[in-house]
């Protein structure tokens, strides 16, 4: 799993895609516009594809995401326009649905077949470390690849590197899947079904999938990134090296999630809201030390989002995990576009405001899915959340 984490992360446009829009005469209104295309593909197909995880197996959904992914990165270096952009979105967009909810079922499961489910944050802590670290070769390839031959380059090593990674999901073991499974194997429909009546109502759950939404939603900050290290003052040239601490802090931070997830919800979520407050900071000041702030702030929200994530994995029963967890994914994207519209109004301000209001809701929901009675004591009942009233995401 670790390995092919790091290939299918060692992408060379991921530090760079965001000036390709831009090089390319985009305005920072049809910037957010392809992002949001992202995100609505994702509500679309987020729940249905974690489904067919679920139905035809965790392994194939991430084959299939590397196919989907390399053809869309086809699709941006072949037709550099708007609408190349949003063909490419739409396809990467499916094949991050595919990976949504399968990966974390692949490896949970995987750790229970062996008795060792309790191990779950801390690996999946250096799983999301590795996806980080694999930042450092792409960074280091984008910036020799733009050097040798531009956003051209770039764009289609990166389809190699995507073939490449799926090619090697293609060997990763599967475990037969626990629980009360019937003898026969169900339908697509069956097990659509059984994972959303799974999410809207098995105890615990609910309040969980709201606080990975909420969370896993503010990753969406970090298609800013080359944006906000430009405007610290680092030359484009040198964006994808700048980065390279933003991603080694936030490798960081996934590798302490198991220690984190001892912390108390309060004290979690001041975490998360104090590194939300950095990354503002970095952004009034307008200086390149900036990104040392933006850093911290990964580091605490790396380690807030392996936290929640486990808090979810614990809730869920085998055979419906993939689509519950997308489920939670649906939620994601659904706050991603908070995200967008946040950036769109008022850039960094406005995204640092919605983070905190994220990290202010994280210490009630953190309590409602260890004690799901709170839910009905006196509060608001979130057994069915609008947003994950159908639903999906990576």
């Amino acid at each position: 799993m670790l390995g092919w984490a790091l290939l299918a992360d060692a992408v060379p446009l991921y530090p760079l895609y965001a000036l390709l829009f831009a090089d390319s005469g985009l305005s920072d209104a049809q910037i957010s516009a392809l992002f949001a295309i992202w995100s609505a593909v994702a509500l679309v197909a987020e729940v249905p594809s974690g489904a067919l995880a679920d139905r035809f197996g965790r392994r194939s959904a991430l084959v299939g995401a590397g196919v989907l992914q390399a053809a869309g990165y086809a699709a941006w270096t072949g037709w550099p326009t708007f609408a190349g952009f949003a063909a490419g979105f739409v396809l990467w967009g499916l094949g991050g649905t595919l990976v949504s909810g399968a990966q974390e079922a692949l490896l949970y499961d995987g750790l229970v077949a062996v008795g060792a489910e309790a191990e779950y944050p801390r690996i999946n802590g250096w799983v999301h470390a590795a996806v980080l670290l694999a930042g450092l070769p792409a960074a280091i390839a984008a910036t020799v690849l733009f050097a040798g031959g531009g956003f051209e380059l770039v764009g289609w090593v990166s389809v190699g590197v995507c073939l490449g990674a799926a090619a090697l999901a293609g060997r990763l073991p599967e475990p037969a899947r626990t629980g009360d499974e019937p003898a026969d194997e169900p339908g697509y429909l069956a097990t659509l079904r059984a994972g959303v009546t799974e999410a809207a109502a098995r105890p615990g759950v609910p309040a969980a999938l709201l606080a990975a939404a909420l969370v896993g939603g503010f990753d969406a900050i970090e298609e800013y990134f080359p944006l906000i290290t430009e405007g610290l003052g680092v030359p484009t040239v040198a964006v994808p090296l700048a980065m390279l601490p933003i991603g080694l802090a936030g490798a960081l931070g996934a590798t302490l999630g198991g220690p984190a997830r001892r912390l108390r919800a309060g004290v979690l979520a001041a975490l998360l809201g104090g590194g939300t407050l950095l990354l503002g900071l970095a952004g009034w000041f307008g200086h390149p030390a900036g990104v040392a702030a933006v850093a911290l702030f990964y580091l605490a929200y790396h380690a807030t989002l392996v936290v929640v994530d486990a808090r979810l994995q614990e809730r869920i029963e085998s055979r419906s995990r993939a689509t519950v967890t997308s489920v939670g994914g649906l939620g994601v994207e659904v706050a991603t576009f908070a995200i967008y519209a946040a950036w769109a109004f008022g850039e960094l301000t406005a995204v640092t405001a919605v983070g905190l209001l994220f990290a202010a809701a994280l210490p009630w929901l953190l309590r409602a899915v260890s004690d799901p009675g709170r839910l009905s004591r006196g509060t608001p009942r979130c057994s069915a959340p609008a947003a994950f009233r159908l639903r999906r995401p990576e």
